[in-house]
């Protein structure tokens, strides 16, 4: 099994950190992975990308021309890689910024209110692990279990407050996603 993931958005979306947690998750499950990220000129409102492989098998390559999974933060990353998206492939869409619905039918499209649930939970910064909990339930590749490893040494150097602001997020974009 191999399976790639494209997560596309403005910088300052969290995308690269979102890119980051599945890998180092994946890892903890024991699986292989590449991260490989993206920047447009500007950092931060500029466009940002990262694709992220993760198997079971040895994995040949960061590249990825057709993957198993978007997730567009915003309309002009849903536009981008739509068009690449496997048949049956899945696109997680961020439906606090996008406002349409992609053009092909030959795909699984979920959304996620990523915006307004961080909001409630009191900061907006954490949409990416909203979103990121959504990808775990929609895909089943990485477990809740493995992400809080992920996020405790992601952030294990700052505050343990933000280990469970994150993790908290991550739990409420799972629960939001309806089976």
């Amino acid at each position: 099994m191999i399976k790639s993931i494209i997560i596309a958005g403005f910088g300052g979306q969290g995308v690269m950190l979102m890119g980051k947690i599945i890998a180092e998750a994946a890892m903890f499950e024991g699986l292989n992975v590449t991260w490989l990220p993206s920047y447009g000129p500007e950092m931060r409102g500029g466009t940002a990308n990262c694709t992220v492989v993760i198997g079971d098998e040895p994995i040949g390559s960061p590249v990825v021309d057709f993957p198993d999974v978007v997730i567009a933060m915003n309309i002009p990353s849903m536009m981008k890689f739509e068009e690449v998206l496997k048949k049956d492939g899945t696109m997680l869409i961020n439906s606090s910024v996008i406002d349409r619905e992609p053009s092909r039918k030959d795909i699984k499209v979920s959304k996620i209110d990523a915006n307004k649930i961080a909001d409630t939970i009191g900061n907006s910064k954490v949409l990416n692990m909203v979103t990121l909990g959504a990808f775990a339930k929609i895909t089943g590749l990485i477990k809740i279990e493995a992400i809080g490893k992920a996020l405790e040494e992601t952030f294990a150097s700052k505050n343990k407050k933000l280990v469970d602001l994150n993790l908290q997020a991550v739990e409420h974009g799972m629960k939001s996603v309806t089976d």
